[in-house]
């Protein structure tokens, strides 16, 4: 048994890391747990969010999966008779081989409850890589009042011509929790303070926000990514779907990006309110639905690097190296301040900025290795080398 903890990227990865060592273990898996307590607080499990059906089915020939225990091992787990624990993080198959199989064979129930992050990116047999990808890109399908939904914006997107997704990480929980708080008012900054220590769970409490932005550890600012996509050389009439929850600060922070890309939508203006009734208040099935307009766009630019924007990078990745912005916010910060101050032009701003990116587009690329240091390597989500047709290899069937 397995509860994953995060939003829906974050547990989409843990769910296929799961799968993966459940299959190499040959044990049998209980469909995953969602998480319902995290901040976001969305009650949906996981046949509201993903087609369960498909999900067994897919990954028949490689892992036994049930919708829920037995009813003898069910009595167990009421009695108490089961072993409940988190693996540890960026493991390889060895630590669940060697450590965790034998706890299933003694407890006959092992509950691993926290399970982002806990396969390692680099170092595992290839076949493990492969099945990772396999359940990500086939066994995962959304529900197919989702799929239907997503199919439905991006036909209305394509019918108007190319569109931009934005994952505009300008939210309330991202600010506070980050402590990034440049260009709020002393107001909005007490707000997110308020907000930090109102969750004990969030470790850091007293930070400087400038010293954050200026290392490139906040979000692009919807004035920051206004310039930066102006200085890319964006087409400013590109449709520019907003991937994201309520920006703070609402229509006067959104002013200059809206100002300078006229056509700014999200999924609430291309539908009927009526069509969202059913996922309405629920953060996961709303980012879900994100999710598919991303992975079709013909530009993604995320503004932080979260789990969304990684594993939408590495989707878009495995359909072909689609164009993804990997946008490096420690050099636009600094760039954009000298700007600002009158210390560059707009064409040696623009300039510097096409040609600092010009190789962070989503192309072909060697998944960065760092012994020891798993969490500041690519992330395997990011970039799933071992199931990609790299241009220099010869084709290969996944």
């Amino acid at each position: 048994m397995v509860s994953c903890n995060g939003g829906l990227n974050q547990m989409r990865a843990a769910i296929c890391d799961m799968v993966t060592v459940a299959r190499f273990m040959n044990v049998t898996l209980i469909v995953p747990e969602l998480d319902k307590t995290s901040f976001w607080n969305d009650p949906s499990e996981f046949k509201d969010i993903f087609d369960v059906d498909h999900f067994i089915t897919s990954l028949r020939d490689e892992v036994r999966i049930l919708k829920e225990l037995p009813p003898r091992l069910k009595k167990r787990v009421e009695l108490g008779m089961h072993h409940e624990m988190p693996p540890i993080s960026w493991s390889n198959m060895s630590y669940y081989q060697n450590q965790i199989l034998p706890l299933v064979k003694k407890h006959k129930v092992l509950h691993l409850n926290k399970t982002d992050s806990r396969l390692a990116n680099n170092g595992l047999p290839v076949e493990v890589q492969k099945l990772r990808c396999r359940v990500n890109f086939n066994g995962l399908k959304f529900t197919p009042q989702i799929e239907e939904l997503g199919r439905r914006v991006v036909n209305i997107l394509r019918e108007k011509g190319p569109f931009l997704v934005l994952h505009l990480r300008y939210e309330m929980d991202m600010l506070a929790f980050s402590g990034c708080s440049h260009g709020c008012n002393p107001d909005e900054e007490e707000e997110l303070t308020r907000m930090r220590y109102a969750y004990p769970w969030w470790k850091e409490k007293v930070i400087n926000s400038e010293v954050k932005r200026k290392e490139g550890l906040c979000p692009l600012t919807p004035e920051e990514t206004a310039l930066t996509l102006t200085a890319l050389g964006i087409d400013r009439n590109v449709q520019l779907y907003i991937a994201a929850g309520e920006i703070f600060g609402g229509e006067r922070r959104m002013k200059a990006l809206t100002d300078a890309f006229p056509n700014v939508v999200r999924k609430e203006t291309l539908l009927d309110s009526s069509d969202l009734d059913f996922c309405r208040n629920h953060s996961s099935q709303m980012a879900a639905l994100d999710y598919l307009v991303a992975v079709e766009s013909d530009i993604f630019v995320p503004t932080n690097d979260g789990n969304m924007a990684r594993v939408v990078e590495g989707h878009r990745r495995f359909l072909g190296f689609k164009k993804t912005i990997q946008l490096n916010r420690k050099f636009l910060v600094k760039l954009i301040d000298e700007y600002t101050e009158g210390l560059l032009t707009w064409d040696v701003f623009s300039s510097m900025v096409k040609a600092f990116h010009s190789t962070r587009m989503g192309s072909p690329k060697r998944r960065l290795v760092i012994p020891n240091k798993p969490k500041e390597e690519d992330y395997f989500y990011a970039n799933p080398q071992e199931c990609l047709q790299l241009l220099d290899e010869p084709l290969r069937v996944i």
